[in-house]
C-alpha cells in the first residue's frame, strides 16, 4: 500500500487534548492518541520490507492541544507551531469554549476558521475539520448555546468543501446524546466517546477502525430523585467552579501545556 501519512499533528482544546479519556497513571489519552498509533501502524506496515534508505524517520505525531484554550488562542499559538513541523495530516478543531462565552462573536470565528484551514491546505497538509456533537442536551443555557453550535456545524462544512479538508462529523452520530459516552462533567467525552470519536476520524481517512470502537453501552435509566441528586453534585463539582473561572479570569489550561509538543515516533 502505498504511503499517505508520515506525520500527523492535532491542534485545538480539551477534545483534542483527550480529557476525560484517563490513563492509568493520569494522563489523558483520547482519539488523537488513538488516530495517531492506527497512523503509525499503517505506516509501518506500508514501509515493512523496503530499504532503510528509502525511508528517513518513522511515523510521527505531535499533539499541541490544551484544555481552555480559546478560538484565537489556538490559531495564534498552534497553527503556527504546526505549520513549522510541515507534517502531512493536521487536525484542527476549536471554537467549543468561545460557544459558552457571553461575548461570542460567530462571523469573525467562521471569517478566521475558513483564513486557518486555506493556509493549513496551502502547506500541503491534509487537514480535518470537526462538526461537534450536540452537549447542549446536557448543559444549562442551551436555548444561547445551539444555535451557535449550529451556525459553527453548518460552516464548518462549507470550509470543508471550499478547501478540501476532510469532515468528521459528530453532529448527526445519536449514539452521542448517550450519557455514557461522556464523563461526570457532562462536557468531556469518556473513553467510549473517543474512541468512537476516533473511529469516525479513521472513516473520514479512509481507513476502518476497529469494530469495537463503535461499540456504545445502553442508556441507563434513573429515577426522578436519583437524576435531580446527580444534577445537584454535578453544579456544585463542575458547573460552579467553571463560573468561579469565568468571573475572576482563569481557565482550566493555566499552567498547562502541551503532551507532545514536538514530533515523535508513535510507541505500540
Amino acid at each position: 500500500m502505498p504511503v499517505q501519512w508520515r506525520s500527523y499533528v492535532a491542534v485545538g482544546d480539551s477534545f483534542t487534548e483527550g480529557m476525560d479519556d484517563h490513563q492509568p497513571d493520569g494522563s489523558y489519552r483520547g482519539w488523537a492518541d488513538l488516530v495517531a498509533s492506527r497512523l503509525a501502524a499503517e505506516y509501518r506496515t506500508a514501509v515493512a520490507g523496503r530499504p532503510a534508505a528509502e525511508e528517513q524517520h518513522d511515523f510521527r505525531y505531535a499533539n499541541l492541544a490544551v484544555r481552555g484554550r480559546l478560538f484565537d488562542s489556538v490559531v495564534d499559538d498552534q497553527v503556527p507551531a504546526a505549520l513549522r513541523m510541515r507534517p502531512d495530516l493536521v487536525s484542527f478543531a476549536a471554537g467549543g469554549n468561545d460557544m459558552l462565552r457571553r461575548r461570542f462573536d460567530p462571523d469573525a470565528l467562521v471569517k478566521r476558521f475558513d483564513e486557518v484551514v486555506r493556509v493549513l491546505r496551502a502547506s500541503g497538509a491534509d487537514v480535518l475539520v470537526f462538526r461537534f456533537a450536540d452537549v447542549t442536551v446536557r448543559l444549562p443555557g442551551r436555548r444561547i448555546i445551539l444555535p451557535r453550535v449550529e451556525i459553527l456545524n453548518r460552516e464548518v462544512e462549507v470550509v470543508a468543501d471550499r478547501h478540501g479538508a476532510r469532515l468528521v462529523d459528530l453532529w448527526h452520530d445519536e449514539e452521542f446524546h448517550n450519557p455514557q459516552l461522556w464523563s461526570i462533567d457532562r462536557l468531556h467525552m469518556n473513553a467510549i466517546g473517543h474512541r468512537r470519536a476516533a473511529a469516525h476520524v479513521l472513516k473520514a481517512l479512509g481507513l476502518e477502525p476497529s469494530p469495537g470502537w463503535w461499540e456504545v453501552p445502553a442508556k441507563l435509566t434513573h429515577s426522578w430523585a436519583a437524576a435531580r441528586a446527580a444534577d445537584a453534585r454535578w453544579v456544585g463539582n463542575h458547573l460552579a467552579p467553571w463560573v468561579k473561572r469565568r468571573l475572576t479570569g482563569r481557565s482550566s489550561g493555566d499552567h498547562v501545556s502541551a503532551k507532545r509538543p514536538t514530533l515523535s515516533s508513535v510507541q505500540d
